[in-house]
């Protein structure tokens, strides 16, 4: 251990304290299931936004502000033009199928801390993979993740109506370089506002029609600072608000995704037109949500990957590689 002159610690702690300021950088105390890892990972910026608890309407038609997440980056013909080097030459060779604008559909290679045998209906005989990532994943290795069978990923985008996860812009941009499809979600905060909340995931998320749908994360978090558990009526209305407002936008009914607990609790029966991301890591989604049609099934939260450093969410779309090409094309349609 270094010891330090009187001067040095002066100096040390006036750094500190010049970085430091009222509603200064702090990271989002929202988390999904990502798992954290041991290194620290640079904080979002935080706004001195102030809570509101404005009733909320259920209809919606004021103007949309346009997504601010690349306002700063150079463009060419549309797309940004990223700062660091280029994932061209470390992608997948042919990352594109043999059928014109098909991307390839890349077997799963991944491992898992917690492997769970679920018999005969185990996702790992399903064809199409994929990952959910945040800021906990620290810097990925998109085009190694790829070949490892992530055929898709959605990346975390905002919580609340103040938190961008930092490492939102370059996940979203080196997936898309990768040959990834990928999508945003939104971690949903029950102490604001639902419009808020839409407002500050349109002003980040570019609306982008080769996209995935966008992603409503609602499930009960205990690590939140936020304690509020409303009741179901008003958990069914916050949502509405949220999903009818990102719809209109990006032209996409947004995908609701949910934990056991907060499904039980709220969502048996709700939004039969919606499709539904389910998580289930110890038994299968029909017996954990009885009756639930879903389109994505997260089935681990401990998988493991050339190109992540430390455990990432593991996910399977439901249905053949066929299937997943056809919902892929009706989505961007």
């Amino acid at each position: 251990m270094r010891h330090f002159s009187v001067v040095s610690a002066i100096v040390i702690f006036g750094l500190v304290l010049s970085g430091c300021g009222f509603g200064g950088d702090r990271p989002s105390r929202e988390t999904t299931s990502s798992v954290r890892p041991a290194s620290p990972v640079p904080s979002a910026e935080v706004s001195a936004v102030a809570a509101k608890s404005a009733p909320e309407a259920l209809a919606w038609a004021g103007p949309v502000p346009e997504p601010q997440a690349f306002t700063s980056a150079q463009r060419t013909v549309g797309m940004p033009v990223p700062a660091e080097r280029p994932l061209a030459m470390l992608a997948p060779e042919n990352p594109a199928g043999p059928r014109g604008g098909r991307t390839r559909v890349y077997s799963h290679s991944f491992r898992d801390a917690h492997p769970i045998n679920f018999g005969k209906r185990s996702p790992r005989k399903m064809a199409v993979h994929g990952v959910d990532v945040s800021r906990w994943q620290g810097d990925i290795n998109w085009a190694k993740l790829r070949s490892q069978g992530a055929n898709f990923a959605y990346i975390k985008a905002t919580d609340g109506g103040d938190h961008l996860d930092p490492m939102f812009k370059k996940n979203w941009r080196r997936a898309n370089e990768a040959g990834l499809k990928r999508g945003a979600y939104h971690f949903f905060y029950w102490c604001r506002t639902a419009g808020e909340q839409a407002d500050w995931f349109i002003r980040n998320v570019p609306r982008d029609p080769t996209a995935l749908p966008p992603v409503i994360d609602v499930e009960w978090n205990g690590e939140s600072s936020c304690k509020r558990r409303p009741s179901r009526e008003r958990v069914l209305e916050k949502m509405q608000v949220f999903m009818d407002k990102l719809e209109r936008h990006y032209g996409q009914r947004p995908i609701i995704y949910t934990a056991p607990d907060f499904y039980r609790d709220n969502l048996q029966g709700a939004f039969p037109n919606h499709p539904f991301w389910l998580r289930s890591v110890a038994a299968h989604p029909s017996k954990v949500y009885p009756g639930r049609k879903w389109v994505f099934w997260q089935y681990s939260g401990s998988g493991l990957s050339h190109g992540v450093e430390g455990r990432i969410d593991l996910n399977v779309f439901n249905g053949s590689e066929e299937d997943w090409h056809n919902w892929v094309a009706a989505r961007s349609s």
